[in-house]
């Protein structure tokens, strides 16, 4: 096959990106399987080895492929997390003791590590936010399926939970939000701003998220009904692994 574009028609490297997608999404290239590597599609393309390379590139950006150093590039294939945004935060899924977790992963196993939960001087957006000079910090990571889809850094002002469980490891049935309704100061409103940009170096690698990949960053503050602002919560996404829904009446 020529490299020469054809008119009207997309450039051969997507072209090559388009067919392994119809190979994954009909079950011939399965999660784990290895991809044609950049020889193999120098051979059967004939294109050069930069052509082949973004052939490839295009798959690990959409998140459908992942390269590993020294031995190729294999399918990753990952049902994306539907994260709706009201329904996770309902009073009714924490206040019952469940945990925000399940409603989105819905019986999905998944797993929280690289916890740190530390007393500081709160930062400026922080302070800002939550009228404080000192914070207690709960910074997490949580993976689905064994694989890491989110990192979560929770503000919440220190003498308002100081000595409470939101300042141990575990926070008991229904996390959080129910420790803060036991002190008498339960989330009652809740915004969120949405943005995207890419990862920091330090996102990238506790994600392993591939090159090229962006990250949704979903920042959070969760009110009385006082209106009184209690957590201040940064949660940053892997873009590829998720699917925010926001239902709205007209």
């Amino acid at each position: 096959m020529s490299e020469s574009p054809v008119p009207h028609e997309p450039p051969i490297y997507r072209r090559i990106a388009d067919q392994l997608r119809a190979r994954i999404a009909a079950g011939e290239l399965r999660d784990g399987d290895k991809l044609p590597g950049e020889n193999a599609l120098m051979s059967e393309y004939g294109i050069a080895r930069a052509t082949a390379r973004q052939a490839l590139s295009v798959l690990i950006n959409e998140g459908l492929a992942v390269p590993k150093r020294g031995s190729g590039v294999y399918v990753r294939l990952f049902k994306p997390i539907r994260r709706h945004g009201s329904r996770r935060l309902s009073r009714e899924q924490w206040g019952q003791g469940r945990s925000i977790w399940d409603a989105d992963t819905r019986g999905r196993p998944f797993t929280v590590d690289e916890v740190e939960i530390v007393r500081e001087p709160a930062s400026f957006e922080a302070g800002s936010v939550l009228d404080t000079r000192d914070v207690w910090v709960r910074r997490r990571r949580y993976s689905v399926d064994a694989r890491p889809v989110q990192l979560a850094t929770s503000y919440f002002p220190a003498d308002l939970v100081e000595g409470s469980a939101i300042t141990l490891n575990d926070t008991g049935p229904g996390g959080v939000y129910a420790r803060l309704g036991d002190l008498g100061v339960g989330p009652a409103h809740f915004t969120e701003e949405v943005r995207a940009r890419m990862p920091t170096p330090r996102e990238a690698h506790l994600l392993d998220l591939p090159g090229g990949t962006p990250v949704i960053v979903v920042l959070r503050t969760a009110y009385t009904a006082r209106g009184i602002p209690v957590e201040l919560n940064e949660m940053v996404l892997d873009a590829a692994a998720y699917v925010l829904q926001y239902d709205f009446d007209a």
